[in-house]
């Protein structure tokens, strides 16, 4: 027996789709163990981005989509005079890229907020992959859904006049997206700048702080510079007028 056979290729492992701690968010359930080999062949290995890299920028050419790995990420568009507008966060699992689907270039531009991994798969060779396994397909457009979903969410924010609920509103989907990654969604860690959450919820900083500290006083939140703990869930829910849902409830913290 030929004994390099036995060898394990750790840097093949470390990028395997079938080894990877998204595996349930990104795959389908059921998939094959060939069908995860082709997913492999497919998945460029994972790009590194220190905080304030670029992934992509407005008006390049769109080649690939993108799985964030690991760290976090924003999108946002500028203007002539320089002036930013930033379009979106995105977490671990999230896919960016999608901006580029309908005209072949992006149409914004993607920043790591802090070191980040990221999965590149090229569109060319992915296509040729769903077409061949037609769940991952109906995965791929779950999770493009998804972004979908989280912009509709963003515009009814803008919508909402209160700064309040527009941060309660941000805070509350903050915790889903925490709680589908099997994390603490009562305890965030805001990797954007305060700067950064105002400019998404079409506010200014001075506001944005000043509703952080009566979230404090009234005790639904506490604050710690980047750390946010959700200390009643429940209020929270009610200040962005869902105060019934239960994918918002407290998480034993113990």
């Amino acid at each position: 027996m030929d004994p390099t056979a036995t060898i394990l290729d750790l840097h093949q492992l470390r990028r395997s789709c079938g080894s990877c701690a998204l595996h349930e968010l990104c795959l389908p359930g059921g998939i094959t163990a060939e069908e995860l080999i082709q997913l492999d062949a497919t998945v460029r290995d994972k790009r590194t981005l220190d905080r304030g890299d670029t992934l992509y920028r407005e008006g390049d050419s769109f080649g690939a989509l993108y799985v964030v790995r690991s760290g976090s990420l924003k999108t946002f568009v500028q203007d002539e005079d320089g002036q930013m507008q930033i379009l979106g966060f995105h977490l671990p699992g999230e896919i960016v890229g999608v901006d580029a689907l309908a005209s072949d270039r992006h149409m914004s531009q993607a920043e790591a907020l802090e070191r980040s991994s990221i999965c590149e798969l090229p569109y060319t060779r992915l296509q040729k992959v769903v077409a061949e396994v037609p769940a991952l397909n109906r995965q791929l457009m779950r999770i493009i859904s998804r972004e979908v979903v989280e912009e509709h969410r963003h515009m009814v924010v803008m919508g909402k006049q209160p700064a309040q609920e527009r941060l309660a509103i941000f805070l509350a989907s903050l915790a889903d997206r925490y709680n589908r990654l099997q994390r603490d969604g009562t305890r965030l860690t805001l990797t954007m700048s305060r700067s950064d959450i105002a400019n998404y919820l079409g506010l200014v900083v001075e506001t944005v702080s000043r509703v952080f500290t009566r979230m404090e006083e009234i005790g639904v939140l506490e604050v710690n510079r980047k750390a946010v703990r959700i200390l009643q869930p429940e209020q929270l829910a009610s200040l962005c007028g869902m105060n019934s849902r239960p994918d918002l409830q407290r998480k034993d913290a113990s």
